[in-house]
């Protein structure tokens, strides 16, 4: 008697997380066992993470609103959490995989994701999120489709290739983090891998005549990346979700945790081409290659691999100011993507947002407006949630630059929910920032060099900017954002160079309502694991 007791038990507590989802909407389910594996990327032998014996993990596949449960067995002999670039979480930061929201899958055991990609459309990747698991893989695609008789403004390409691409180490992911734990920083890295492969370890076939869509995602740790094809152009259609003006580039700047999609016509003679990424704003350049194959091909590229853009910042930041949002194009819903006037909207707050590097007790640190992220014990979701107290504090990070001692803290802002702000992000340093916030989509109303001040805001595009999620900084120089505070929860503002995220360069904006509502946020889930703090304490029942 006891296995049908137990088969039962365990379809009644699947059945309860399933309500507590979208119930008009499809259900795609996933099993990913995570395991430590053999990977020989560059040809050295390293400890790769697989998701079912796969380096990159399986693609992801969905349709606008549908629901992802993902279940999770972490095989690994440490803790482990999976995140979900770009996905918005709506009303639901629960579910956002990263340390300030979710205590860790222990080892051998599982946590089922339920996640909804609630109003969403385009290209993203997921990724893991502790400790350094992000250097030995773990990573993979996602694909979000339009629902059918949603009009998209772009012919249905004749294939649809996933582009991960990063720069890469030969160092085992635990002595990377053993060299930041002992406060230094990382070297620079040894070389780009392409959907987990070398040069020329990938080829994507395509037929002459035939277009292709690439969705591209830098999933590195350090360094931004241009990518180019040779003899062919690419058409920009969309960027993380929001279709764009359809421009032609010659060459793209991806920085980190970016993710974009391309359409390249196969119209030149039948032959191999080289597809050539190569880090921007490095020296030493790193250059990978992957071939473009056409089916009735009549020979090898012809050598050498185009050349490209290396230190040019103006190059880049014109590029990146061309990126605008296609206003008559319909997004996940059939209205267009511009009947969303975000430039009429008063901001109701202006958060200015400095990074900057510094030693605390001898030990190098990256920080936000002076302040260093130190994790908490307990994830900060839950300690919110079950009211318990010293874990953090709001208002522990200042909304402007004090320039003073960087110092270690648990940094939460608070936010309300519903207010309109503008996040201005101001880089003082010489290298390239990437900024990524988490549960949300923000248009990027202007970049430029030199200080950001009042006056700046002449400048913005207050039509057509590109809504996104991740947004590069160039070096002494400031992006803007314009941001409706739409999604109730505890997200994670982030650098996407991963070292100095891991060393603190992030912190957690808590956007609250009062109405303590499922309208505004869903409850803890059912199966939430609960530790530090919070351990023995209950969830819901089922």
């Amino acid at each position: 008697m006891g296995r049908p007791t137990v088969f039962a038990a365990s379809l009644i507590f699947l059945l309860s997380l399933l309500c507590s989802s979208t119930a008009d909407d499809p259900y795609r389910f996933f099993t990913w066992n995570v395991t430590y594996g053999d990977i020989w990327p560059l040809g050295v032998k390293q400890q790769g993470i697989l998701i079912n014996g796969q380096f990159p993990g399986p693609q992801i596949e969905a349709v606008t609103n549908d629901n992802l449960i993902i279940n999770v067995y972490n095989s690994l002999p440490e803790p482990f959490l999976i995140s979900w670039n770009g996905l918005l979480q709506r009303r639901n930061s629960w579910q956002d995989g990263v340390y300030g929201t979710n205590c860790p899958i222990p080892p051998g055991r599982n946590f089922t994701y339920i996640l909804q990609v609630k109003d969403q459309i385009g290209s993203y990747f997921y990724f893991p999120s502790l400790a350094f698991h992000k250097a030995a893989g773990g990573f993979g695609g996602i694909r979000i489709l339009s629902r059918p008789l949603i009009p998209v403004p772009f012919d249905p390409p004749a294939g649809d290739f996933t582009f991960l691409v990063g720069d890469w180490y030969k160092a085992n992911h635990t002595d990377l983090k053993t060299t930041l734990d002992n406060g230094h920083m990382i070297p620079f890295p040894d070389s780009l891998l392409i959907n987990g492969r070398g040069s020329n370890g990938n080829t994507f076939t395509v037929e002459q005549g035939k277009t292709y869509r690439f969705r591209i995602s830098n999933v590195g740790l350090m360094n931004c990346v241009n990518v180019r094809f040779q003899g062919h152009t690419m058409l920009l259609v969309e960027v993380e979700g929001s279709h764009t003006l359809q421009n032609t580039y010659s060459s793209l700047d991806v920085c980190l945790g970016q993710s974009y999609s391309v359409l390249v016509t196969a119209n030149q003679p039948p032959s191999d081409y080289y597809i050539v990424s190569s880090t921007r704003f490095t020296n030493p350049v790193l250059t990978t290659t992957a071939i473009l194959h056409y089916s009735n091909s009549a020979g090898k590229p012809v050598d050498p691999p185009p050349g490209g853009p290396t230190i040019q910042i103006d190059w880049s930041l014109n590029q990146a100011r061309s990126i605008r949002w296609n206003l008559t194009a319909s997004g996940p819903r059939p209205n267009p993507q511009g009947s969303y006037h975000y430039g009429l909207i008063n901001t109701t707050r202006t958060i200015r947002l400095a990074n900057s590097a510094a030693f605390i007790n001898g030990k190098q640190r990256y920080g936000v407006n002076s302040v260093s992220f130190n994790p908490p014990d307990t994830p900060l979701k839950i300690a919110d949630y079950y009211k318990i107290g010293g874990v953090f504090s709001l208002g522990s990070i200042p909304d402007n630059p004090s320039f003073g001692g960087m110092y270690l803290q648990t940094s939460v802002m608070a936010a309300n929910f519903r207010d309109y702000v503008e996040i201005v992000f101001e880089n003082y340093e010489d290298v390239v920032q990437s900024w990524h916030i988490d549960g949300y989509a923000f248009w990027v109303v202007g970049m430029d060099g030199g200080q950001w001040s009042s006056a700046s805001r002449k400048g913005y595009n207050l039509r057509d900017a590109v809504s996104r999620c991740t947004v590069q900084v160039y070096p002494k120089s400031w992006s803007a954002v314009y941001m409706p505070l739409d999604n109730v929860g505890m997200w994670n503002i982030r650098s996407e160079n991963w070292a100095r995220q891991y060393l603190g360069q992030q912190f957690y904006l808590r956007v609250y309502s009062p109405a303590n509502s499922w309208r505004d946020e869903y409850p803890i889930p059912k199966n939430a694991l609960l530790c530090g703090r919070a351990s023995g304490r209950k969830t819901r029942p089922l």
